[in-house]
């Protein structure tokens, strides 16, 4: 099939294929002899659904790399430990967005959003002000 039709039969962008050729997780596709056309077949839309799901579950371009790379042994628990490493990585990303969240849900709720702005107290804490975190009337 062509590029158009892999995009058609992924959900991706032509640009995108391209992009992850470039990035070698997709295979150099054939070049049709007369055309110069690029050919791929149904192991190019499964390899592509692979990294869509990888993707959607946080892995980086690199890492999709290795877990393709680990599909060919038999090693499931290198599969595990890659995917136990990304959970973790979830994992404090989350902490360190809820802390992010309580910050920025505590200056919200100090600001009223009125007044001077020398007053504000999000604008102290951007600004890393001796103020900050200070309450005005």
């Amino acid at each position: 099939m062509k590029i158009g039709q892999l995009s058609r039969a992924t959900g991706l962008p032509i640009d995108t294929i391209r992009y992850y050729e470039n990035q070698g997780v997709l295979p150099r596709a054939e070049r049709q002899a007369s055309s110069g056309y690029r050919l791929y077949d149904d192991a190019d839309v499964e390899r592509l659904q692979f990294i869509r799901r990888a993707k959607a579950l946080g892995f980086t371009l690199v890492e999709i790399r290795e877990l393709m790379a680990m599909t060919q042994g038999d090693d499931v628990a290198a599969i595990r430990s890659a995917a136990v490493a990304k959970l973790d990585d979830v994992e404090q990303r989350l902490q360190d967005l809820a802390r992010v969240r309580t910050a920025l849900k505590s200056l919200v709720d100090a600001c009223p959003g009125r007044g001077q702005m020398d007053a504000c107290p999000i604008l102290h804490a951007l600004t890393d002000s001796p103020q900050a975190g200070r309450k005005h009337d």
